[in-house]
């Protein structure tokens, strides 16, 4: 079998065989087969797809790159994960609430994928706090406090880790066979027998629409019942940013903020929402009575008490958050009402003050980032702050349109949700 003759039938349109994707993975995690040509091997593969058959075997062969957490000894567990967004810091919030709710929470997250940061960049972010966890202190934390979050092991699902490293810095994210293999294989190599998606859809996603969102979703649906597990996908909106912060720590703090203080917004509600299903799924009762203990974990404080467990069980410490150096603000030039908010142009900004990587080696600069200070429909004066940035590089030049729209008059509202794919 050779991979050039594997790149060239993929480059044809034509379909892998199981032995041919066997053959791919192995070798790549091998050192046989070389970055450059599994990046040839990828890109084909975004330009001309696979087929669902392709995509179970190829994450079945990246399961089987690595060993897997055995996690069967423990109840009521859940994970939960998100294809990733502009200001997409949920897992920071969604699990402290989850967890103080009785379920226990075992989440592998990863680094950065695209222009922002992932949740293990946001939780480095927090000095001393430890990501790289080895699999016995894992599943020790999980049943000490309820959760724990570490960055991907170095036995489990390799090839998903090299794979995904490759991909953050070829133009090759955009794939639904390629992130539907890459998350299904860590998650079910994770161990939950329960799985809750949050499949973002819009300017600011990798998925641009709902046809792309729902296929993402049957499509993990069924690798997941293959492995025997329960999940439920939503379809939640990524056409603005998610929350107010963009930027790692800046993330952790909003985090912090919406768990103490409860305040509605899209980002609360989305993690409300998200929540309920995983409380529903690790406890196994109605939606309704999920949605109840929820409410209750966040107006008693409880959840935001087990993210502070969480942080200090992990030896983070959140008073030292980094800071920048220098800020600027982007003000208004027109009044109206603030009509839209540009996730990708944000996105791309937060990346060029440091919030996220170009390359793969690249260092993220944790403190840098973008805080919102209006919300969309909010009334909007000449000379309002619309946007504070953070850096400790020199400001590039803002060109106000690109970032956010004031209009004469309010927009309808928004569906925060779309759907829910069971």
């Amino acid at each position: 079998m050779n991979i050039v003759d594997i790149i060239t039938k993929k480059k044809n349109k034509e379909s892998l065989t199981d032995e041919e994707i066997k053959y791919v993975v192995n070798g790549f995690v091998s050192g046989e087969i070389k970055d450059y040509q599994m990046s040839a091997l990828l890109m084909a593969i975004v330009l001309n797809d696979m087929n669902d058959d392709e995509v179970i075997s190829l994450t079945k062969y990246m399961i089987n790159s690595g060993s897997k957490i055995d996690l069967s000894n423990l109840t009521n567990v859940v994970d939960k994960h998100s294809t990733g967004g502009v200001g997409d810091k949920t897992t920071l919030i969604i699990a402290p609430i989850v967890s103080s709710c009785g379920c226990k929470v075992a989440k592998m997250s990863g680094r950065g994928l695209g222009f922002t940061g992932g949740t293990i960049d946001k939780l480095e972010s927090i000095p001393g706090f430890e990501v790289n966890l080895s699999k016995e202190k894992f599943i020790e934390e999980i049943k000490t406090i309820g959760m724990a979050i570490t960055s991907q092991t170095e036995s489990v699902a390799i090839a998903d880790k090299k794979i995904y490293a490759l991909r953050d810095v070829t133009g090759t994210t955009e794939s639904i066979p390629l992130i539907a293999s890459s998350i299904m294989s860590k998650k079910v190599a994770s161990g939950s027998p329960n799985l809750v998606l949050d499949i973002k859809i819009g300017d600011g996603a990798l998925m641009k629409n709902l046809d792309d969102g729902r296929r993402l979703a049957n499509l993990m649906i069924k690798i997941g019942k293959q492995n025997n597990m329960n999940i439920i996908c939503l379809l939640t909106n990524m056409n603005i940013p998610l929350g107010n912060n963009i930027g790692n720590s800046l993330e952790v703090l909003e985090a912090i903020e919406v768990l103490y203080y409860n305040k509605e917004s899209n980002l609360y509600n989305l993690c409300i929402e998200l929540s309920s299903n995983m409380v529903s799924l690790g406890l196994n009762i109605t939606y309704d009575e999920a949605k109840e203990k929820v409410l209750d974990s966040l107006k008693s404080k409880k959840a935001y008490s087990k993210l502070l467990e969480f942080i200090k069980y992990q030896n983070g410490d959140i008073t030292k958050l980094p800071k920048s150096k220098n800020t600027y603000e982007v003000k208004s030039s027109k009044e109206g009402y603030l009509s839209n908010l540009y996730s990708l142009e944000l996105a791309k900004l937060s990346m060029n003050l440091g919030a996220g990587r170009q390359n793969k080696e690249d260092k993220l600069d944790y403190s840098a980032g973008i805080i919102i200070n209006k919300n969309i429909n909010d009334k909007v004066e000449i000379g309002d702050t619309i946007l504070t940035l953070y850096s400790n590089k020199d400001f590039p030049s803002i060109e106000e349109d690109k970032l956010f729209t004031v209009s004469t008059t309010p927009i309808d509202s928004y569906d925060l949700i779309y759907e829910v794919i069971k």
